[in-house]
């Protein structure tokens, strides 16, 4: 791809709608803070302005790859030079109204979760400590402490690969283990709106003070990762086969198997994502061998999946 003809497509953008950066390490764009740079990268402001970026990088023929926080991929270590990382991140409208709560998919799920307290809003406490985006965590039907994005009442707004606008309810988002439509049939999620439950804002404090100092007591919290790096096995759980597997601690370059839990892949000291990547595939054959379970990422690759 000829980078002047992205770049002229790019400048031809209106920059009240339009955030443009150059030159990007995905370092500074993913929670791995690994991989190289992104040469292009387009952060539309509105939902329509990042549906009409869609149409207008399908009409050039460029390529792009989406990201949000980048809370839940690894980056390539040779970076991207070839399209556009098309960005959620800007896309941060965050109010309540009554019991509904809208934010958009650039808000961080920890601010939505402080939002809705501020409301004496309840139904969002297990999000307190989520790192990501609401887009990401709308995608991936992120959850924790056993509940769920998909057990609130949503209506989202999303974009097609077309460019198109379309809205949905949540029993439209064919929500599963860490899946939902938004992977499935190329949406992407902008904005929605959750209805909450009102309640008293000491208890929902109390709830949300709970879960977090669970996730600090647990969770490896002071490296950079993507959170748990493998699904969750039907009938097992990633981090106690890889933990049985005597893997914590475990190394390749700077990644490490955290010895807090074994279920994070880390960067230790200064890893590449080629690192992590090798990581993980040590730990899926060494519990393979020795349960015969195959444990698969629910990390996403960026350039690979």
């Amino acid at each position: 791809m000829n980078a002047a003809k992205i770049q002229k497509v790019l400048q031809g953008l209106p920059s009240d709608l339009y955030v443009i950066k150059q030159d990007v390490s995905f370092a500074a764009l993913t929670s791995f803070r690994t991989g190289g740079d992104a040469a292009f990268c387009l952060a539309p402001t509105t939902n329509e302005a990042f549906a009409c970026a869609v149409k207008l990088l399908r009409e050039n023929e460029i390529p792009y790859l989406l990201l949000g926080h980048g809370t839940n991929v690894l980056a390539p270590d040779e970076g991207y030079r070839d399209g556009v990382v098309l960005l959620t991140s800007e896309l941060k409208n965050m109010e309540t109204r009554d019991n509904v709560l809208a934010l958009g998919a650039g808000v961080l799920m920890n601010s939505a979760a402080v939002c809705a307290l501020n409301a004496s809003l309840s139904g969002l406490e297990f999000a307190y400590g989520i790192p990501g985006s609401v887009g990401g965590a709308l995608a991936m039907n992120a959850g924790a402490y056993e509940h769920e994005i998909a057990e609130l009442p949503l209506k989202i707004v999303a974009c097609d690969e077309n460019g198109n606008l379309i809205t949905l309810d949540g029993t439209d988002c064919e929500f599963g283990y860490r899946a939902s439509v938004f992977q499935s049939k190329n949406l992407i999620a902008l904005s929605c709106e959750i209805t909450l439950q009102k309640d008293k804002h000491a208890e929902i404090k109390a709830r949300m003070d709970d879960y977090l100092a669970r996730r600090k007591k647990s969770q490896p919290l002071e490296y950079p990762s993507a959170g748990s790096f493998f699904r969750r096995p039907l009938g097992h759980f990633a981090g106690k086969l890889i933990q049985d597997a005597n893997l914590k601690g475990v190394r390749v370059g700077g990644a490490q198997v955290s010895e807090r839990h074994a279920g994070f892949i880390i960067n230790y000291e200064n890893a590449t994502s080629d690192d992590v990547k090798k990581l993980g595939e040590l730990v899926q054959m060494r519990v393979e061998e020795l349960y015969g379970v195959r444990l698969e990422r629910e990390v996403k690759y960026l350039c690979d999946d």
